[in-house]
């Protein structure tokens, strides 16, 4: 931040008004009314200050990652959310709302001052109908073109139908494919391909072998996962979905973010021995999920079924295995509650803590394993070492989180910048990278592993010689729980992939009435151009796994 910011004395959190009155006195006129968020100071602007209210907060007081950009339809109005943050200090946040009336929901863009906005703003079009002004590409991004109206807005009809004209059925690349001036040609990768790890369709534009430009096209796996939260009771019916939205590997880290983000609404507190559960759960769920990224992008280099997936899938199941035994279920894990954890350690404990510390110890041998095969590997180098490059100022600007970000150098870890669990009073270090390849995004998450298993191995140690009498597993937490109308929080936790959000509004009942999932994967796979743009096809396909997206996640 510069040193002579209005803001320079910028609280962490909104308890101190002070924060409130810096950010007016900063943004001047623009400001026409202030929000009550739980977590961050919030002011109300008008649609067509967008652009220079963001630039402001940008530039002058360093919130240089808008982290999450929130849609939603009132009886009155429109609305827009720009959650924003500090790369430096995720602690200091504010919230800029914008609304827009009924009849004429159209807004200024956020896309030139943030280029992650560019598919924020096209899925709040797509679902919610807000317009935004000076967007480059305002177009539907989950559903069909054709598709009628606006889902998340109050008078969609669900009963209409939805009929696809011959023109959905037409050649999409009529007259490109071939243009005899730049001897390019259009190719569609997937969306069914195993390198595109899910349902993906990549659109490139080649010149020879040369990428000129790609257009990663989602929404094949769109569930409505949000709608379905929103239908939900906060007590129990939410906390199965979380799994799912990446259902291969991160479920108690999925499950640790709508907890976050509820607990904080309807002020509940978590023990402290559930705390260390919770953490040592979360870190199980994240080895889990760099080993299987690991596994699946050596089949992706490599191009067989190699030692190197057989290896990671093996090591993958050893962590299942301690999963399952702590919370009866292999995928779908359900473990979290509200104010803490479903159940205590499985019995006979010491048997379940020796048999954690079993598969930890094994660790060390094998990720040695892991770098004679891959890091070492010539082959293996050749087609990751300045390959997919991302630039650390390309990366904000995408709101890039996680291994991607942290493979270009951005030391940003919500676990030790926003702390939360038990993170705070445990060793371990944030694992960054320089380079910004594809090369650099493994070796982050094969150092991750090491720092996971510290953390696993420290949690042990605590619960190993926690009294039996002060563990204490949930906290007292009414049957039923009814926010006050109006209550607005956004939270978020290190997720495996990155910064995993929920923003949700309270309205007084038992359900939320917006319920808005922050994806990793989806800011992350908005930068695929960047990495992409003039190298080779095989580079792309690279490119791809190294971002490690799960497209139920990206998709919700």
């Amino acid at each position: 931040m510069p040193p002579n910011s209005t803001l320079e004395s910028w609280p962490s959190e909104n308890a101190d008004p002070s924060g409130q009155r810096d950010l007016e006195a900063l943004l001047g006129d623009a400001v026409l009314d202030r929000d009550d968020h739980e977590n961050a100071p919030a002011v109300v602007i008008r649609p067509d200050d967008v652009q220079s209210v963001l630039e402001t907060l940008r530039d002058d007081a360093g919130f240089d990652h808008c982290s999450c950009v929130t849609a939603q339809q009132y009886p009155d109005r429109f609305e827009t959310i720009y959650h924003l943050k500090s790369y430096a200090d995720p602690t200091r946040k504010v919230s800029v709302v914008v609304p827009t009336p009924i009849d004429d929901p159209v807004s200024g863009s956020a896309e030139p001052v943030f280029r992650t906005a560019d598919w924020h703003e096209r899925e709040a079009y797509d679902l919610v109908g807000i317009e935004y002004e000076g967007h480059p590409d305002l177009r539907r991004i989950l559903l069909p073109e054709t598709w009628q109206g606006h889902p998340l807005s109050r008078g969609y009809d669900q009963e209409q139908p939805q009929v696809v004209t011959l023109s959905e059925h037409e050649n999409p690349i009529a007259g490109d494919e071939h243009d005899a001036a730049s001897e390019t040609m259009f190719l569609n990768i997937g969306p069914h391909h195993p390198s595109t790890h899910g349902v993906l369709h990549v659109k490139a534009v080649l010149d020879g072998e040369t990428v000129v430009d790609v257009k990663p096209d989602i929404g094949y796996i769109h569930r409505c996962e949000e709608q379905m939260c929103q239908r939900s009771t906060y007590r129990h019916q939410i906390m199965p979905y979380p799994d799912r939205w990446d259902w291969v590997s991160s479920g108690l880290l999925n499950e640790w973010a709508y907890a976050r983000a509820a607990e904080d609404l309807a002020d509940i507190e978590v023990p402290e021995y559930a705390q260390v559960v919770r953490t040592m759960g979360a870190e199980l769920s994240r080895l889990a999920s760099h080993f299987i990224a690991i596994a699946t992008y050596a089949l992706d280099i490599v191009g067989e079924f190699c030692a190197a997936f057989q290896y990671g899938i093996r090591d993958r199941e050893l962590v299942l295995d301690v999963l399952e035994d702590l919370t009866g279920q292999r995928m779908m894990f359900n473990y979290f509650r509200l104010g803490g954890v479903a159940w205590d350690l499985p019995e006979p404990r010491e048997e379940f803590i020796a048999g954690v510390r079993d598969v930890l110890e094994s660790f060390p041998t094998k990720i040695e394993e892991y770098h004679d095969l891959l890091i070492t590997n010539e082959v293996f180098q050749r087609r990751c070492v300045d390959t997919g490059v991302l630039e650390p100022d390309v990366a904000k600007q995408y709101g890039c989180t996680g291994p991607v970000a942290r493979g270009s150098g951005i030391d940003y870890d919500l676990r030790r910048d926003d702390p939360y669990g038990y993170y705070p009073n445990l060793e371990w270090s944030v694992v960054t990278e320089p380079d910004g390849d594809n090369y650099s995004r493994l070796l982050v998450r094969l150092r991750e592993i090491e720092e996971s298993a510290k953390i696993v191995e420290q949690c042990l140690d605590l619960l190993e010689d926690w009294p039996d009498d002060e563990r204490e597993i949930q906290s007292n937490v009414p049957r039923t729980l009814k926010p006050e109308a109006g209550a607005e929080t956004y939270r978020a936790v290190e997720g495996a992939k990155g910064e995993l959000g929920i923003y949700i509004r309270a309205d007084g009942t038992e359900t939320p009435a917006r319920f808005k999932i922050r994806s990793p994967c989806f800011s992350n796979l908005s930068a695929l151009p960047e990495l992409a743009r003039g190298e080779y096809v095989a580079d792309l396909v690279a490119s791809i796994g190294s971002l490690d997206c799960i497209m139920g996640e990206v998709d919700r």
